[in-house]
């Protein structure tokens, strides 16, 4: 059977300068990670750098992009303006929209890109080029401002069930914003559909010391990045255990479960594509283990 998982540790990190469509890039380069030769079918992802000084050009998507700033600071140009992202910040770039990337700043910008559907290296990775974008001053993300749209922020204090009151909030208290908590287990949406999204999803996962996920699987792909502490994983029976800088992914029917290994917080960056449908995202194995004991383990 084909593998329905992968594992690539931090240290495998390999960052290339793209050719094709970013050739005109200055200081860019790119670990792909999942991709159309990993045996993913619906995720384009990968880690991205971007040197003080350079520049991605104008260009345009045939797939809805997404991305999650891990370190540095870049400017992100589109035809609303240029927003200044620093580390935290997110953002989603829909189908067809134009924009370029700069860095103006001392560091070098890391950002984690999420693509759905996949990008296909066959059609030089469904990008064109488009004429450059009018140069103006980039203003920082305020999601406070009901005007912002496609960008977001999250701190690890956004996780914090005790800090969740609209006084303590940094972010608007919208439903976007909601913390999930369950089981030992927060969860903060970042890029769905109520920040326009259609096609992917990018969410953050924090478990507690005693946090776990019990075997299930899901009808879409999903893409996992490390970002602290130890994690035990388990895909399609194959136990692992990811540290920060990790990146695992697990396609449709991957029975997968995820354990906290350590005394800390785990937290990771996940994504989903597609989105999950309304209803029956999830099939715990327990479920229906639990009905096969009704049974009377016949299955009649």
């Amino acid at each position: 059977m084909t593998s329905r998982h992968l594992v690539r540790p931090a240290a495998q990190a390999g960052y290339d300068e793209p050719a094709g469509w970013a050739a005109g890039a200055t200081g860019y380069r790119r670990w792909t990670v999942v991709g159309e030769d990993t045996g993913a079918v619906h995720t384009g992802f990968g880690l991205c750098e971007l040197d003080p000084g350079g520049a991605v050009p104008s260009h345009v998507h045939s797939f809805e992009e997404s991305f999650h700033l891990l370190s540095g600071s870049a400017v992100v140009v589109t035809p609303d303006g240029a927003h200044r992202v620093t580390a935290g910040d997110y953002g989603l770039i829909p189908v067809a929209l134009p924009h370029a990337w700069r860095n103006d700043g001392g560091d070098v910008a890391r950002w984690a890109e999420m693509q759905g559907p996949q990008p296909r290296l066959r059609f030089e990775d469904d990008t064109f080029l488009v004429p450059e974008l009018p140069v103006s001053d980039a203003v920082p993300v305020d999601v406070r401002d009901p005007r912002t749209h496609r960008f977001g922020n999250i701190r690890p204090s956004h996780l914090d069930p005790a800090q969740q009151s609209q006084q303590l909030l940094a972010v608007s208290a919208s439903m976007r914003t909601a913390l999930l908590v369950y089981g030992g287990i927060n969860v903060k949406q970042m890029v769905d559909s109520d920040l326009g999204a259609q096609l992917t999803t990018m969410f953050m996962v924090q478990y507690d010391p005693a946090g776990a996920a019990s075997p299930h699987d899901h009808p879409f792909e999903e893409t996992y990045l490390i970002l602290d502490g130890t994690v035990e994983a388990s895909f399609d029976g194959q136990t692992y255990l990811l540290e920060p800088g990790d990146i695992a992914w697990a396609g449709v029917g991957c029975a997968h479960a995820f354990a906290n290994a350590g005394d800390g917080i785990v937290r990771w960056l996940e994504t989903q594509a597609p989105q999950p449908p309304p209803r029956y995202s999830y099939r715990f194995a327990r479920d229906w283990n639990y009905l096969r004991e009704v049974l009377g383990g016949s299955g009649e």
